[in-house]
């Protein structure tokens, strides 16, 4: 039982067989015991009780997608009747119920095994600014476990559970994930509601999920995102089926003068080789310079957001300040020398520097950066209890305060044997979009899982389809993954399913005018034509009719038939159009014409 991988996958495979939960949760605490690190738990759940929640969900039911699956929850999350002590006993209370989240984890079958360790009030990166114990880093323990989510990430390192929750305000969702070897998933702000969650800054926060694999850490924010009617803050985020990646993308990254890694080369050489795969993969890789982004990211503790994490401590700083970490308590206490006009310069100067960033990440799909510069030591943090804290956030301060979803994704180890892992960004709602990216890159550098010696499973196998209330669109053209449109379908929460090919009843032309550019689809007689490279996409319904209005004359959209005897709308050019316009039909794909257009290799070479 100790060597079964506790993936969702394997695990519901051995339930599938007949291994009951009662075993699972036997081998969580067997493997807690095991680990025998006494800072991962705040409160962990008497093994009865998990036992009871075991025998509640009583015969195996596939349906729910997480029967059976052990979790942990940061203890700044509510659990009904459990005490939240956000790692300050002196502000503790008794939970009446489960955290709003917690609740639809349950509902989906999940079981609850205790409530972890953090620097004490979210309030740092590092791990180990607790009263408690702290926890030791699951792979390495002379290496900070990384904060603030520090325990909810050492037990999934460690493989005692499947995922885990923890909170991300300035990347605590996403660091302690690198330091541990696991993946971390930060959602668009608004995804999973707020309700039940002790917040650092509650316009900044999100809860974040831990998990062993990308597919099983988005399994999880299915089960978990929901609008909340009760947190103000609770957004209607789509959350689409898992779809491949389309096949070009645009990464940007940052360039020579402004990327940082504190001088640590395996660092360093450990991100250049992820880009080097990604590249090979077939995106194209844009160097931009990040001066903007670290500008947004100082401000997350300068002025307004440190203000904001003093509403949440402030009758206990007055009280009690000894009951407060030395260390969260400076941090959170020169919120006493600012004031309301300061805060509201700070949100000035935050919409300023956001303005900044937005032509650099209109040009892209996304972001990959590492997800942080280097490794600190306990012992780093024991001479410098803050700058290696601060250089923590280099890579993740900006993100919340940009309204951006993150993917902390484990690649390769270092050549100094730690874990590799980079952080892919993109705009607010495209979480399932990163989840795609993610799954794919961390299938292309193999590592084991946390700190355990399982290897990663086989991708699944998907079955793309539009989702109740998209439709599926063929485009052919400057709509196309990686080309100068694209971003009209990705803008309106467009998502790739699958590339594709007309029936042989097509000619494609490049049409008169311009620029830029523009291709006609034009459907003859069977055996007419020729088969034309096409992408489908699934579009939002409610967003087809603004995507229509900016296509002009003679385009429009029609049925297109596609090369397998199955039909879908797509973009069709009336006859008259082609009137002026070059047959390029022999190509077979917009791309090769403007390759070529772009002096790009010959077409002969490109076939």
């Amino acid at each position: 039982m100790f060597e079964l991988p506790f993936t969702l996958s394997s695990l519901k495979s051995a339930y599938a067989e007949g291994i009951s939960p009662a075993d699972i949760v036997e081998e969580v605490f067997r493997r807690i015991e095991a680990v025998d690190d006494p800072g991962i738990f705040i409160h962990l759940i008497d093994k009865q009780e998990v036992l009871g929640q075991a025998a509640g969900l009583g015969k195996y039911d596939a349906s729910l997608p997480l029967w059976g699956i052990p979790f942990v929850i940061k203890d700044n999350i509510d659990a009904g009747g459990k005490p939240t002590t956000a790692a300050c006993p002196a502000y503790a209370y008794e939970a009446d119920t489960d955290a709003f989240v917690v609740k639809k984890l349950r509902e989906a079958g999940a079981l609850l095994i205790g409530k972890t360790n953090l620097d004490q009030f979210a309030t740092g990166l590092v791990g180990v600014r607790s009263p408690f114990q702290p926890p030791k880093n699951a792979v390495d323990p002379a290496i900070v476990p990384g904060g603030s989510s520090s325990g909810s990430a050492v037990a999934v390192g460690h493989g005692i559970v499947s995922f885990s929750l923890g909170t991300d305000t300035a990347g605590s969702g996403r660091v302690p994930a690198a330091l541990n070897n696991i993946v971390g998933l930060k959602p668009t702000l608004g995804a999973l509601s707020a309700s039940g969650v002790v917040p650092a800054c509650r316009t900044l926060d999100t809860i974040s999920i831990f998990a062993l694999t990308v597919e099983d850490a988005y399994c999880v924010y299915q089960a978990a995102a929901g609008y909340d009617e009760t947190d103000a803050y609770s957004r209607q985020i789509p959350v689409p089926a898992p779809a491949p990646v389309p096949p070009r993308l645009r990464i940007g990254i940052p360039d020579a003068g402004s990327i940082e890694f504190c001088g640590d080369e395996a660092q360093e050489k450990s991100f250049r080789d992820t880009v080097a795969l990604l590249k090979a993969d077939g995106a194209e890789i844009v160097e931009v310079d990040f001066t903007p982004f670290y500008d947004v990211a100082h401000m997350l503790y300068e002025g307004a957001w440190v203000a904001e994490r003093h509403t949440v401590i402030e009758d206990l700083m007055r009280d009690n300040l000894e009951a407060v970490h030395p260390v969260t308590r400076k941090i959170v206490g020169a919120a006493l020398d600012l004031s309301a006009t300061d805060a509201f310069r700070g949100i000035y100067r935050l919409k300023e520097l956001a303005r900044k960033t937005e032509p650099v990440l209109a040009e892209l799909d996304l972001l990959c950066v590492p997800t942080m510069p280097t490794f600190y030591s306990v012992a780093d943090l024991e001479a410098d209890p803050v700058g290696p804290n601060s250089r923590n956030g280099t890579y993740t301060n900006f993100v919340n305060l940009l309204d951006m979803s993150g993917l902390a994704v484990p690649v390769a180890p270092r050549g100094d044997g730690r874990p590799g892992n980079v952080t892919l960004l993109a705009s607010a709602g495209r979480d399932g979009f990163l989840a795609a990216v993610g799954s794919r890159l961390e299938q292309m550098a193999p590592h084991t899982l946390g700190a355990t010696s399982w290897a990663l499973p086989a991708p699944v196998e998907l079955q793309p389809a539009p989702d109740t209330g998209e439709i599926a669109i063929a485009v052919c053209g400057a709509h196309m993954s990686g080309m100068a449109l694209n971003g009209e379908l990705t803008g309106r929460g467009g998502r790739f399913l699958k590339s594709g090919e007309t029936s042989d009843s097509y000619a494609l032309y490049a049409l008169a005018g311009g620029p830029p550019k523009r291709p006609g689809l034009v459907r003859g007689a069977p055996g007419s034509g020729s088969h034309i490279e096409l992408e489908i996409w699934a579009l939002p319904a409610a967003e087809v009719g603004g995507f229509l209005a900016g296509i002009p004359a003679p385009l429009g959209l029609g049925t297109i038939e596609l090369a397998d005897g199955t039909s879908v709308t797509g973009f069709i050019c009336e006859a008259v159009g082609t009137e002026g316009a070059e047959n390029i039909s022999h190509l077979g794909s917009w791309r090769k014409f403007m390759a070529n257009a772009a002096g790009g290799p010959s077409i002969a070479a490109a076939e």
